[in-house]
């Protein structure tokens, strides 16, 4: 069972670990385009982009996706202002695609 997780990952950090230079397993840095990109995959997740995986199977909870929306446009709206250009772009990119994919689900 060990060398199944092991297989998992390649690097032998635990689940969402990365290793230092030095070799040990920490979080990765928090930044503000890796915390877009994680509201992002959410929303991808529960709109059935993203499969399941453990299970393999797409689900498709469009109150939750619409959450991880709502964050992400609350977010742009807080933030205007105090963003690089390339945050600003990447946020707006993101919530328009994104939106996109919620009304293509809702049909």
């Amino acid at each position: 069972m060990a060398d199944d997780a092991q297989d998992d990952n390649v690097c032998g950090c635990g689940e969402g670990k990365v290793p230092t230079k030095e070799g040990n397993c920490v979080m990765p840095e928090v930044t503000f385009p890796a915390f877009v990109m994680s509201l992002n995959t959410s929303a991808l997740y529960h709109l059935g982009e993203i499969a399941d995986p453990v299970t393999g199977k797409k689900i498709i909870e469009l109150d939750l996706a619409r959450h991880a929306i709502d964050s992400l446009a609350l977010m742009q709206e807080k933030t205007k202002g105090n963003l690089t250009s390339d945050e600003e772009e990447m946020l707006k990119n993101i919530l328009y695609d994104i939106k996109l994919r919620f009304v293509n689900a809702s049909k």
